[in-house]
């Protein structure tokens, strides 16, 4: 066997060719090829054996369209947080959860961000609260929850990425938040 340039082509091992069919019968061409051409795009010469070809079937519907998943957070960035606190790039929108349950904070905080999403907002601030400190009991509950919940699938249509805010906008206890802008505007 040799090829048209005059380089020999290299037979398969027993191993390779088993492979070989086993890749080749499990899939489904493309389009349906002509007799002439089918002993053609079989490639390498198989063991002999019975050819199983596959049944023809009923058409499949096409796959529906994969909702493509938000890439992943991104920090604001050095500079870009430089001039929010500087004041040299403008803060959206506020929204304070003190004083908000768990479960009215979550829902005010995805009204909210819908909302600036929808209305074109960049950048929005979000005050958590700082809460009391660890030796004192179970508080400050909204300023772990909140960065849990900007991660999640609901979140991660509206959010771009999110840091801690500058002393001036409330340090630990408020978090910049980067709106991702809604298509349909």
């Amino acid at each position: 066997m040799s090829s048209g340039d005059g380089r020999r082509r290299r037979v398969l091992s027993q191993e390779e060719r088993v492979l070989w069919t086993t890749v080749t019968r499990s899939i489904a061409p493309l389009r349906e090829l002509p007799a002439a051409d089918l002993d053609d795009a079989e490639g390498p010469a198989m063991p002999a054996g019975p050819a199983k070809r596959p049944a023809k079937s009923a058409p499949v519907a096409p796959p529906l369209p994969e909702k493509k998943s938000p890439p992943p957070l991104a920090p604001l960035g050095r500079r870009m947080k430089q001039r929010i606190a500087r004041g040299k790039d403008e803060i959206d929108g506020r929204l304070d959860l003190h004083g908000l349950t768990q479960s009215e904070a979550h829902a005010t905080l995805l009204r909210f961000l819908r909302a600036a999403s929808a209305r074109g907002a960049r950048l929005v601030l979000v005050i958590t609260g700082k809460g009391a400190r660890a030796a004192e009991g179970e508080r400050g509950i909204l300023k772990r929850q909140v960065p849990l919940w900007l991660g999640q699938p609901e979140f991660r249509a509206l959010v771009i990425g999110f840091e801690d805010a500058h002393l001036a906008h409330g340090g630990e206890g408020a978090l910049y938040v980067r709106v991702r802008r809604d298509k349909l505007t």
